[in-house]
């Protein structure tokens, strides 16, 4: 089973965020989370969701219950994942999801993930904000998102930024360069429209798709050029 690092900052498009975590724990990902402070202001103002971080559940980012509609792509991805838990529901308040999921407060730098020593597949930063972008470039540790981003960058694993930003400033994109420089790999939140894409999910799910393909997880969120 894959492990990776998720950490959710405060750039707009928490509901990337949102799919990506239902996504990869449908895909049968071992999911270690982390969300800043400012993260937790956007998920209330866009989403009107309230996360407590002193005090969090899954089930204050992925709504829990049985009236949640099906999802086809979901589906899909159970049936194509090798986790032994391939029928469950990211939905549900379930012991599986749980334990599929570990928790980490940003402030938590005795957190497992603030060492090279834990063993990861690797860390996606989605949303990322700038000022996160800056602090991790130019090797600033202030909270555990940037030091498990250090560590990623440090020990050559895959580190995915999903800025979500624009117009870019002369000193992003600065930052950026770095970044790409030292190996993280750089997939701004700018969907594509060659897909079909009819509704604003479906723009959600082309990047969450492409954050996928980084992680060699198979899934059908969006069609391919081409097919």
């Amino acid at each position: 089973m894959k492990k990776v690092v998720v950490a959710i900052t405060g750039a707009s498009g928490s509901i990337y965020a949102v799919r990506l975590l239902e996504v990869l724990l449908v895909a049968g990902m071992d999911v270690h989370l982390t969300i800043s402070a400012n993260a937790v202001s956007v998920f209330k103002q866009e989403l009107g969701l309230k996360i407590d971080l002193d005090n969090f559940d899954i089930s204050q980012i992925l709504p829990e219950g049985d009236n949640q509609p099906e999802d086809s792509k979901l589906m899909s991805l159970r049936s194509d994942s090798a986790s032994a838990y391939a029928m469950s529901s990211v939905f549900s308040e379930s012991d599986i999801t749980r334990e599929r999921l570990t928790y980490h407060h940003y402030c938590d730098f005795y957190s497992g993930i603030a060492s090279g020593s834990f063993l990861t597949d690797g860390m996606i930063i989605c949303p990322c904000s700038t000022g996160t972008m800056a602090s991790i470039a130019n090797g600033l540790s202030s909270n555990l998102i940037h030091r498990a981003a250090d560590v990623h960058l440090k020990e050559h694993r895959k580190l995915i930024v999903v800025p979500r930003e624009t117009p870019i400033s002369t000193l992003q994109l600065a930052n950026l360069h770095k970044l790409s420089s030292n190996g993280a790999i750089i997939l701004p939140a700018s969907p594509g429209f060659y897909h079909g894409a009819l509704t604003i999910h479906d723009l959600i799910d082309f990047i969450v798709g492409r954050i996928c393909d980084q992680l060699g997880i198979n899934h059908n969120l969006s069609q391919r050029w081409g097919e």
